[in-house]
């Protein structure tokens, strides 16, 4: 335990809690669990909101210093992993053992129980959220015992992505599957007007598109083409002569390889490389999440008010993502486009930009990543999500006292 001044990773939240607690044992976080009043956990800190505030007096805690847990079944094909680990190092011991990970988001830093709880996602048509590969979920609950949740039981789709509401995550059980290679093109400028977006986010295992709105169409499109399936076609737009970041002026090394040069699923389903930091390291962000069936409407709609958007963004990327049960999910019930905002480091310049693109993306009924920074009211927020009744009633269950409700998750779901 320190003292610090605590903050996330893109330091436009500091925490009230003073101290972080990073337990080295199991035995030692079930009693620091049983014996506060609040708790919240911090994880990777890749957070842009209050979502990991525990609130005055509240326990802030970290994972971090727990073993790190990564035990592969390969003949199960299956992975139990720890609630500090990262998905770097969770995708290289997965690796190793000949197996891999269905999906990666963009960045390989962040923690992996934090990802699944905030209904963070990787890209491709028929690729589900991260979340999607868990299996089982062990939890520390209020009075510091262990509640385990498989697929199958009637909770397991409020236990997954529950936003930390439930109690303290310690392991994930994970699907694997035989590992597999994948090689990275990226091309030039795409125009609105030319894009088949159906077409084209189905040409390969993953599709990004980027675009920083100062024009109609896109600058650049990332895709990620598993190498054990069809020739890649891609003619809407050139390939690139040069390496490229998506975040104009950062350094291409910060990303993983391109020019379709094959590689390990790990080394080329992110856009980050590890060992580097990821994205600009000095802004904010948005997601929403939409019916992908709306994906050319919306997008004309940013079309229409990217003049209001362009000052603050640095970059915007739209990928898809498959339907999720998890009720909490972002992508629950729905094939998904998502589109992603890396703003400048300015919340009070952003808001009112966050506030429009929100404007414009409700007739869709988007649904903001609990993670980003959103101000879409709690009571619209409701009406998003068919099962958020069932997750208050589990909750209300798990956590009768509230340990785990912290002000964001009383005041966005109600519960």
């Amino acid at each position: 335990m320190t003292t610090e001044t605590l903050t996330n990773w893109a330091r436009n939240i500091t925490y009230t809690a003073k101290k972080l607690h990073r337990p080295h044992s199991l035995d030692a976080l079930r009693a620091l669990v049983a014996g506060s009043e609040r708790v919240r956990v911090l994880g990777s800190g890749h957070s842009f909101n209050e979502i990991a505030e525990p609130g005055a007096g509240g326990v802030l805690l970290s994972l971090a210093a727990l073993p790190p847990v990564i035990e592969v079944d390969t003949a199960a094909r299956t992975v139990r992993v720890g609630g500090g680990v990262r998905y770097a190092e969770l995708a290289r011991a997965v690796h190793a053992h000949g197996l891999a990970l269905h999906n990666m988001a963009s960045l390989p830093h962040i923690s992996v129980a934090g990802s699944v709880a905030t209904g963070t996602h990787g890209s491709g048509d028929g690729n589900g959220p991260l979340a999607a590969a868990v299996r089982e979920v062990e939890l520390v609950t209020a009075d510091g015992t262990t509640l385990t949740s498989a697929r199958g039981d009637d909770r397991f789709g409020g236990a997954v992505t529950s936003l930390g509401a439930l109690g303290v995550v310690t392991a994930l059980t994970l699907d694997l599957e035989p590992g597999f290679q994948v090689s990275q093109h990226v091309f030039g400028q795409l125009p609105l007007d030319r894009l088949d977006f159906a077409a084209m986010s189905a040409s390969a295992y993953s599709v990004s598109l980027f675009s920083r709105w100062r024009h109609s169409g896109f600058d650049q499109v990332w895709v990620k083409r598993r190498t054990d399936q069809a020739p890649l076609d891609f003619p809407w737009a050139a390939p690139a002569t040069e390496a490229m970041h998506p975040v104009p002026g950062m350094p291409a090394v910060n990303c993983t390889e391109q020019f379709g040069v094959p590689g390990p699923w790990h080394e080329r389903l992110p856009h980050f490389r590890a060992e580097f930091t990821p994205s600009n390291g000095d802004e904010l962000q948005s997601e929403y999440l939409l019916p992908r069936a709306h994906a050319m409407a919306a997008l004309r709609e940013l079309d229409r008010i990217r003049e209001v958007v362009a000052p603050v963004l640095q970059v915007c990327e739209v990928r898809t993502v498959a339907a999720d049960e998890q009720w909490l999910s972002p992508a629950y019930g729905r094939d998904t486009v998502a589109l992603h905002f890396t703003w400048v480091a300015d919340t009070a310049a952003v808001l009112p930009v966050v506030g429009r693109v929100e404007e414009v993306l409700a007739p869709f009924e988007a649904r903001p990543h609990w993670g980003k920074v959103f101000t879409v009211p709690a009571g619209t927020l409701r009406g998003l999500y068919p099962r958020l009744g069932d997750f208050g009633k589990l909750a209300d269950a798990v956590d009768p006292m509230g340990k785990f409700r912290n002000a964001f998750v009383r005041d966005v779901l109600g519960v």
